[in-house]
């Protein structure tokens, strides 16, 4: 499945697939903390529904949807290989997982009966699953196929292996209960790992390459029709062997990567429900008589990066003073509205809320640089910059992440230097920001999206054994920095966990190798006459359609 915990290089672009793609000027001007009108932005949370009852359950049984996407497929539907988010958005309607993500991204049972009993202090775990449970070809899910929905990212060297590779074995005890090994205790084994989806293993490795294409799960929703580049439909299994059965009959998914054009489709009538409501759209989506707004936070981290390798921003001073130098709570404000919100640490705020992980997130915004143009001139000339610097600021063009260089840009400019800022294609950024070459960078903003454990941030990106794969600053660290993040992996003890956590967390404030920026919410807009829909945390799980939670129709 789409790995939540451990995003590769691509994660990175996929991260930044879900974000407007329109342009966004920066503007310049006082910073404060207000929007444009002089008032704060609405609450993420306002748009969040209670449940909605069908009066008549026949007639909302007939019930059909097409769900516009904001960015092409890869068209990889078996959960083994697919590594894109819109791919999963359609597997994860026709496969159930081992276990699920709630609206409050913990983990529940789904096809695993309870949690299972754990042995040797976190390295071997005990699965018993549900017994009658049938895929939709009529086979029974067995543990065997539990065991090679586990074990075979790693086996085919698949680009989710590395959220099973600490997996030294999982082997079937008798058709209902399983043994899986692990090679060392993984802190996120049970909140992140668990949620592997299932897969039939006789019809999936029988022919792998159909079965991408034409896959056969145990969920709500079968295949019925697909061409490549275009659409997918999907119909309700009425055998489901689940509870509640879902009343949405058919669903059908096309890419709409125009931002523009998504929301005029969805304005006009012409499509049920669009994913990502872009900030440039929001007010007109939002002032809409017909169209609610459905949104959540989401586990997503933005963020400023320097190059600690070359250039003046090896200095951590120079570093901070370009976090002076503009406001970030203001951009956000401006740019985002309630699309966003702006972050302190490298851990968004679900991932510390739903995890209960405790962070002292106030102690740390008071460790985050403030707007003062005065320090940052201060910082700079104290450090001995030229007046003559303009350091290269490459983001990923068209988007917030783009305005956000321009309005760094700007910043720079006001305080005597400047700054070179230069949009790119995801496929030449992800080629240049990790040459660690100042004439290639000095700064560079990108996305990441985790979950809700934290090692998801801090080993993929500032972890020195993915240098060059999933970050570009080449921090050295201070001390223990790097062993802190490497033992927080391998412990199974949340308390040493986040103690460990909050010493790194606190070492990237101080001497900054990355600033914080923003966690961008995960949006829908949807007609008034689609019920009971609501916005999932993790961008895979939308449309949910059917859960403990929703039960979504369309009132005709």
């Amino acid at each position: 499945m789409v790995d939540m915990s451990r995003p590769t290089r691509r994660r990175v672009l996929a991260s930044g697939a879900a974000v407007s793609a329109a342009a966004i000027a920066g503007c310049i001007g006082e910073d404060g903390e207000e929007d444009d009108n002089g008032e704060e932005p609405a609450d993420i949370g306002e748009y969040q529904y209670d449940r909605e009852e069908p009066g008549d359950e026949e007639t909302a049984s007939g019930s059909s949807i097409e769900f516009l996407q904001p960015a092409e497929r890869d068209e990889d539907f078996d959960p083994v290989v697919s590594f894109d988010s819109y791919s999963m958005q359609v597997a994860n309607l026709v496969f159930d997982g081992l276990y699920e993500w709630d609206d409050e991204m913990e983990l529940e049972p789904k096809i695993a009966d309870g949690m299972p009993e754990e042995e040797d202090d976190g390295e071997t775990f005990i699965f018993e699953i549900q017994d009658g449970i049938e895929f939709h070809n009529g086979d029974e899910v067995t543990a065997s196929d539990v065991a090679h929905s586990f074990t075979a990212p790693v086996e085919e060297e698949t680009e989710n292996a590395a959220t099973y590779a600490m997996i030294e074995s999982a082997e079937p005890i008798d058709d209902y209960s399983l043994e899986v090994n692990l090679e060392h205790p993984y802190g996120p084994f049970t909140l992140v790992t668990m949620a592997v989806n299932v897969v039939p293993e006789e019809v999936r490795t029988e022919d792998r390459e159909d079965f991408n294409t034409d896959p056969i799960g145990s969920g709500p929703f079968q295949f019925t029709d697909f061409q490549a580049g275009e659409y997918v439909e999907l119909e309700r299994w009425d055998d489901y062997w689940d509870e509640p059965q879902p009343y949405v009959e058919e669903i059908r998914f096309e890419d709409a990567p125009d931002d523009a054009n998504r929301v005029a489709q969805v304005l006009a009538g012409d499509a049920d429900v669009i994913d990502t409501v872009p900030a440039t759209e929001w007010d007109e989506v939002d002032g809409a008589d017909d169209v609610r707004i459905h949104g959540s936070r989401s586990p997503s981290y933005m963020y400023l990066a320097f190059n600690c390798n070359e250039g003046e921003t090896t200095d951590p001073d120079v570093r901070r003073a370009v976090g002076h130098s503009f406001s970030m709570q203001e951009f956000v404000n401006e740019h985002l509205g309630p699309a966003a919100a702006p972050l302190v640490s490298p851990v968004p705020e679900i991932t510390n809320d739903e995890g209960d992980w405790e962070f002292p997130v106030d102690e740390w915004e008071e460790m985050m640089p403030e707007y003062d143009p005065e320090q940052a001139e201060q910082l700079l000339e104290d450090a001995g910059v030229s007046d003559d610097w303009e350091p290269r600021i490459i983001a990923p063009e068209g988007g917030p992440r783009e305005a956000l260089a321009e309005r760094i840009g700007s910043r720079l400019t006001e305080i005597g230097y400047g700054a070179d800022v230069q949009g790119m294609s995801f496929a030449t950024l992800v080629d240049t920001y990790t040459t660690g070459n100042a004439d290639d960078y000095e700064m560079y903003l990108l996305g990441w999206t985790g979950g809700p454990d934290p090692d998801a941030y801090f080993y993929n990106l500032f972890h020195e054994s993915q240098e060059e794969v999933g970050q570009g600053h080449f921090y050295e660290g201070q001390g223990e920095f790097h062993d802190n993040i490497l033992e927080a992996r391998e412990s199974a003890d949340q308390d040493e966990r986040r103690e460990l956590y909050i010493d790194v967390t606190e070492e990237i404030l101080e001497y900054m190798p990355v600033l914080p920026a923003y966690s961008e919410h995960n949006t829908m807009a949807a007609r008034e006459e689609v019920m009971d829909l609501h916005a999932h945390p993790a961008v895979s799980y939308n449309p949910r359609i059917v859960s403990d939670y929703q039960n979504t129709w369309v009132d005709e």
